[in-house]
């Protein structure tokens, strides 16, 4: 599907080619419109004609004709084949657990709505048009944690989007509440949907859910990424370590494009440290050195740790291209008119990289909290006060900061176990060997908020030593790039002093993490970060 999406990203076109991650974020997170292209319209009005045209083929066609999963051998007649779409999607609708986030649920409309549009389902004009319309409507299905295997794609979650569009079940309206679907429809003007053959299998069997949440995902670790350099550049400097790792010419001696991005950012971000200065000295040809010969693997190799997740980061963003790219339903419709079964709906592809991305964010907190674990320690912390209390032993300082540092790595340890190792056979051995994506898929979300409030206490400890580091007298002042940082740190988070209530100020560093304003405030000091 050829999207276009407008400069302000009010509106998404989706004709027959490709979204972007970008356009998923634009529709899921921040409410743009959708439009389907006359050209998506007609597609799927010539793909429709296909199938009813097989409706009353005597040879039976899955999903237009039979029944679905282990049931696929049952000739359905034409008098129950609107019941038999009508009872899948109400059968399938078979979710339990807390509500999905409203993001999450956008974006597993709008990718189904994608599908739609490629004239591969089978299913009419009106059936794309409802979704789109719910999208601007901003009504959103209620959805549940537990309920997809990730194969035949996200059945369950994808179901209750169904069921809403007919008319039925939970939605949450445009300012949020609780309503019935029917009730939500009305108010918008939608006209409830009524089934035909296959349009209910059409609705249902897909990636989107796990694909939905990937997209999210890869738009929320490039703002975390570079956030994580930054928090590394910080502890460098205050930690008293050496820029001279970062060089351009010894990381281009294993030329991994995310280290040599890492490296970039570390170099620009502590570009004319006084701090990093301070403990240079000139060798015998008159060169600067750092008396700093061997730093600590936290500090020394942030580019070799932080680089190999911005591969990994890379790696899922090419699946992920290919899977919008993708037209998943089965049966499908082909490009010539046959009407043919496949098993493109398996979530393969999505899980092993929402997995492997898990693993990464785990490794990325793991690395960041071993750094604030420094600067507590005197053995290790460079002449700074224990805990950078206050008056250590009358005040704890930031020593319990590193406990939920901790906790939460170790935490995200745990959800870095791979759920696409494991399957669960299900349909009476039909489906005997699934993807659980959808699993990999929550377990990321919760991966990557961890990841964001351990680079919060990083940064906030760092801002601390900084303080400590840098007081009237040393002559000492941090670069242009992580003191900009360190000035945003301070309009929310106090400097140093006696214990206070620390829950809040965790809470307001993690939120400029996530709103992206760590890597505005570096960014505008030292030029875009990469």
């Amino acid at each position: 599907m050829t999207a276009t999406t407008s400069t302000s990203r009010a509106v998404v076109e989706i004709d027959a080619g490709p979204l972007t991650v970008d356009d998923v974020v634009a529709v899921a997170r921040h409410g743009a419109q959708v439009r389907l292209t006359d050209a998506a319209l007609a597609g799927m009005a010539a793909s429709r004609a296909v199938v009813e045209d097989l409706a009353d083929d005597a040879r039976p066609h899955y999903g237009v004709s039979t029944g679905f999963g282990a049931l696929a051998r049952r000739h359905i007649p034409t008098d129950k084949r609107a019941q038999l779409q009508l009872g899948l999607v109400r059968s399938h609708a078979a979710g339990s657990g807390p509500e999905v986030e409203r993001e999450v649920v956008r974006a597993l409309q709008l990718l189904r709505l994608a599908t739609l549009a490629t004239g591969r389902t089978g299913a009419r004009p009106v059936v794309a048009e409802t979704y789109a319309a719910m999208l601007d409507a901003g009504i959103t299905p209620v959805v549940h944690e537990y309920g997809s295997l990730g194969c035949s794609g996200d059945l369950a979650p994808l179901a209750h989007v169904a069921l809403a569009a007919l008319g039925e079940g939970p939605v949450r309206d445009a300012g949020g509440d609780l309503v019935d679907a029917a009730e939500a429809l009305a108010a918008a003007g939608i006209a409830p949907l009524e089934l035909r053959e296959k349009e209910g299998l059409a609705l249902i069997n897909g990636t989107d859910g796990m694909l939905g949440m990937l997209c999210l995902a890869l738009d929320d670790l490039h703002r975390l990424l570079a956030t994580a350099d930054v928090a590394a550049a910080s502890s460098v400097e205050a930690l008293l370590g050496s820029d001279a790792p970062f060089a351009e010419d010894l990381v281009g001696m294993r030329p991994h494009p995310g280290q040599a991005a890492s490296a970039a950012n570390l170099r620009a971000l502590l570009a004319g440290s006084p701090v990093v200065a301070s403990h240079r000295t000139l060798d015998a040809d008159g060169r600067p050195e750092c008396t700093r010969v061997q730093d600590a693997y936290s500090l020394r190799c942030a580019p070799q740790v932080h680089g190999a997740a911005r591969d990994t980061v890379d790696h899922a963003a090419a699946v992920a291209g290919r899977e919008l790219a993708s037209a998943i339903d089965n049966p499908v419709v082909t490009v010539d008119g046959r009407v043919e079964s496949n098993g493109n709906f398996h979530g393969a592809p999505v899980a092993y990289v929402l997995d492997f991305l898990a693993i990464a964010m785990a490794d990325v907190a793991s690395m960041s909290e071993r750094r604030t674990d420094r600067f507590l320690d005197v053995a290790r912390n460079e002449g700074l006060p224990a805990f950078l209390a206050d008056d250590p032993g009358v005040d704890s300082g930031l020593m319990i900061a590193q406990y939920t540092a901790a906790g939460i790595v170790s935490e995200l340890k745990r959800l870095a176990a791979p759920a696409s190792v494991d399957s669960i056979p299900s349909s009476a051995m039909q489906e005997d060997h699934v993807s659980m994506g959808w699993a990999g898929a929550r377990k990321l979300r919760r991966a990557v908020d961890g990841l964001g409030r351990v680079l919060a206490v990083e940064l906030m400890t760092a801002a601390r030593a900084l303080d400590l580091r840098c007081t009237p007298g040393t002559g000492l002042s941090p670069a242009a790039g992580t003191g900009a940082v360190h000035a945003l740190l301070r309009t929310a988070v106090p400097g140093p002093g006696p214990d206070r209530f620390l829950a809040p100020e965790i809470d307001a560093a993690t939120r400029l993490v996530s709103d992206g304003e760590v890597v505005a405030a570096a960014s505008a000091a030292v030029g875009p970060l990469r």
